[in-house]
């Protein structure tokens, strides 16, 4: 049972950010130290990936752990309210993380995904996977 009334989890919900999360900026901030340049959340690419460069066909994203699923064997099961909503709602975006990947690399993307975690522990090596990529390409 949700213990806020519809408006108060509307107005949370709401909050939730969608781009210019704390680990986005970090890892664009590294990117950027580097001289790399790219774009955010480009709006032509399919499924708008966080940073994308365009002329190197590499979309990067930044997936938080819950939202999309990390470790869901397990974490699941730590759900303990609103069952029925949250575990198709997060079930849903991670098929749609598979839809996205399978369509980008269909078009000849190189696509590479990190979880806040990753990025908050190791910056510098995920920043280095991208930048090793961008120089292969």
């Amino acid at each position: 049972m949700d213990n806020h009334t519809k408006e108060q989890r509307h107005r949370n919900m709401q909050a939730v950010k969608n781009k210019g999360s704390k680990i986005e900026v970090s890892l664009q901030k590294e990117l950027w130290h580097r001289g790399l340049r790219y774009r955010k959340n480009v709006k032509t690419v399919y499924g708008k990936p966080d940073i994308a460069f365009i002329g190197k066909k590499v979309a990067v994203f930044c997936d938080s752990e819950f939202w999309h699923g990390y470790d869901w064997e397990h974490k699941n099961l730590e759900i303990k309210s609103n069952r029925d909503f949250w575990i198709p709602k997060i079930e849903r975006n991670m098929a749609r993380d598979q839809e996205v990947n399978d369509h980008l690399k269909s078009e000849g993307w190189l696509v590479l995904r990190f979880w806040g975690n990753e990025i908050r522990k190791d910056l510098h090596g995920c920043a280095d996977q991208i930048e090793k990529a961008v120089k292969e390409r």
